[in-house]
């Protein structure tokens, strides 16, 4: 879970970045290239809807900050759960004299069908 959480906010630095990017290069067109547009959508426009876009992923990735956490949290917890009971379940074969054998890989198969 812990991969899929930090190939996520990767993600988002890469698209922060590349929106970075994509202005600074629209800013420089427009002052090097065309001086002036005439019937065009204004350029300010779209730095400002491009801005909004990147205030869009930024609040993305606020919002799935928490999450991360949370499921950090809820992985510790289930881990901690699972060898409280693998714990438990040693102690009672111990208190009863019983071991089970570890499953056979046709017993495997047949189990996962």
């Amino acid at each position: 879970m812990e991969v899929e959480v930090h190939k996520l906010e990767m993600m988002f630095q890469k698209a922060d970045s590349d929106l970075d990017c994509i202005l600074y290069r629209l800013e420089y067109g427009i002052k090097n290239n065309h001086p002036d547009l005439a019937g065009t959508k204004n350029p300010v426009t779209l730095l400002k809807e491009l801005s909004a876009i990147k205030s869009g992923y930024q609040t993305l990735h606020t919002c799935f900050k928490p999450i991360a956490v949370e499921q950090k949290e809820t992985k510790g917890y289930t881990c901690v759960t699972l060898n409280k009971t693998v714990t438990m379940i040693q102690e009672l074969q111990k208190l009863t004299d019983l071991k089970l054998s570890p499953l056979t890989k046709n017993r495997k198969l047949q189990k996962s069908n």
